[in-house]
């Protein structure tokens, strides 16, 4: 999931993304100090090329110097979320559910961190996955990282 630094900086590059005419599917800040990189992801219907990230990346980058939400050196990369596309909101559950999903919470719930199953959506704050016959409930706020997985 996202932190709250995250969650500030895509409230800032929302509005610039969006008037693109794209979604902002989520950034993630990776490393500490003047080797972090912040990514970008972004989508759309008819897919993502590499001119569309070279059109957000400047258009974010400039936001981004203006506001400098990040005070120390970073390096900033705009892509498509990928095949693996990360769910990162409450939204992208609920928006995805019934697809194969990989789950892993920050501490064990039922004495398990990880989970892969297909994911049924998210309820009152909670992440449900199927795994065989079984649901799994996963406290949204415990989800570290959760990740489509694709179907070949």
């Amino acid at each position: 999931m996202m932190s709250s630094r995250e969650r500030r900086i895509c409230d800032l590059l929302e509005p610039s993304v969006s008037g693109l005419g794209y979604e902002l599917v989520g950034v993630e800040v990776d490393g500490a100090g003047s080797g972090s990189v912040l990514r970008v992801f972004i989508d759309c219907d008819a897919g993502i090329t590499v001119g569309d990230c070279e059109t957000v990346s400047r258009q974010v980058g400039a936001v981004l110097d203006v506001e400098d939400p990040i005070p120390e050196s970073y390096h900033l990369e705009v892509s498509s979320p990928g095949l693996d596309r990360p769910l990162l909101t409450a939204d992208h559950f609920t928006r995805f559910a019934g697809h194969p999903v990989r789950l892993r919470a920050a501490e064990p719930v039922d004495g398990r961190r990880g989970w892969k199953g297909r994911l049924v959506g998210c309820r009152e704050g909670n992440v449900v996955v199927r795994e065989g016959d079984e649901e799994r409930v996963i406290p949204l706020e415990l989800v570290r990282r959760a990740n489509l997985v694709p179907e070949v």
